[in-house]
């Protein structure tokens, strides 16, 4: 089992729902990457998605798009990225890592190369905006041979034939898009989520999780009513934006954990 499904299982058996933070790698500088990792697990991230900066992220808004533009500025590209995981793994064995990027950085390292770079990182699933479930063949090739879980974006205009198929190739979880839009667009519309979502449970048995336009604890909570991971991306972006280097771990912390609080308000 992997350390994704082994971290469903347990939240399951718990009663709880995951909590999966997103930032870009290498903002607001490289040597905060790592530490900020670890604080996003001590304030209650259950798996953390991990940007790859890219210069054109068009699945994501102005502040995720600021943070790329930052990290690219700090040097940072996939080979520190997959160095970032290996660190990380040096003190936690256990917190499930996601790659979330775009197809260009892989294509230049190589399908087989990164495949195999990633699984000895310690990477666990990856994330590719550009690459829906019915392109990308060869990279899922090679993901597989490395037990790596590739993972899949599913939107409000998803059809029937688009979820079927992200069921029948998706590992680790599915994600799904609150909003027509980029990240951090607008405020999610609750009820609406709450009828796309048993359209994809019908189709695969792993836990969907729900992102974009979550921005505070309120809503956290009411989408952990409903679904089975809360995905932040943006608004954590923001919170490292408007920090400045002494207390940007402090910060992001603390909006975790209220997030955290918050979610597990719901457990039975």
């Amino acid at each position: 089992m992997s350390r994704i499904s082994k971290t469903f299982a347990n939240l399951k058996e718990q009663g709880r729902k995951a909590l999966i933070p997103f930032f870009t790698a290498g903002d607001p500088t490289p040597e905060l990457t790592v530490p900020l990792m670890r604080a996003m697990v001590k304030a209650g991230a259950d798996i953390i998605e991990l940007g790859v900066p890219f210069s054109d992220p068009m699945a994501d808004g102005p502040a995720i798009q600021r943070s790329s533009e930052r990290a690219i500025k700090n040097g940072v590209g996939l080979k520190n990225v997959l160095q970032y995981v290996t660190e990380f793994r040096r003190s936690d064995a256990t917190t499930p890592v996601v790659l979330m990027g775009y197809a260009n950085p892989i294509e230049c390292m190589g399908y087989e190369v990164f495949a195999k770079t990633a699984k000895a990182s310690g990477v666990d699933g990856v994330l590719v905006v550009d690459y829906p479930s019915e392109e990308g063949g060869a990279l899922f090739e090679h993901l597989a041979k490395q037990e790596l879980d590739p993972i899949f974006l599913l939107a409000p205009t998803s059809t029937p034939a688009r979820i079927a198929s992200v069921g029948k190739v998706a590992r680790g979880y599915v994600y799904y898009v609150s909003l027509k839009g980029v990240t951090g667009a607008a405020n999610i519309d609750l009820d609406e989520v709450a009828t796309k979502l048993p359209p994809i449970k019908a189709a695969t048995n792993l836990p969907v999780g729900v992102g974009f336009g979550i921005r505070d604890a309120a809503t956290a909570k009411a989408v952990a009513g409903i679904a089975d991971a809360v995905v932040i991306g943006s608004r954590i972006i923001q919170e490292i934006e408007q920090s400045s280097h002494a207390n940007v771990m402090e910060n992001v912390s603390r909006f975790l954990s209220e997030i955290r609080v918050a979610m597990d308000s719901n457990a039975k």
